[in-house]
């Protein structure tokens, strides 16, 4: 997404260049080249305003997919987490089940 936003950028400064020195080494009075100027610089601004705001939005989607992925992430490790967590419950009460018979073993032997 930086190399697009750079491209972008790249592209709308060119334009904005190349039209100036155009309008500049252009024929014509210097009122109608003070007016192209203006004119462009305007069409610049709003090409530029509009970037931005099409940057901004394309970010917040980003964001939010990214959002969702992690959030769907962590439910998967939770939830992995806590089948795992019941497998070792199980192991340790199985353990402590034949601890106890042993002892239990050990108990009528003395």
């Amino acid at each position: 997404m930086n190399n697009s936003g750079n491209t972008l950028l790249a592209i709308i400064a060119g334009s904005a260049i190349g039209a100036a020195l155009g309008i500049l080494y252009a024929p014509d009075k210097g009122e109608n080249t003070r007016r192209l100027i203006a004119d462009q610089a305007a069409a610049t601004r709003d090409n530029f305003a509009d970037s931005a705001v099409d940057l901004k939005n394309r970010v917040a989607s980003k964001m939010t997919d990214e959002k969702q992925t992690l959030d769907t992430r962590v439910e998967s490790l939770v939830s992995d987490l806590s089948y795992k967590t019941e497998d070792v419950i199980s192991t340790l009460e199985t353990k402590l089940a034949e601890l106890k018979t042993k002892n239990k073993k050990l108990q009528k032997t003395v």
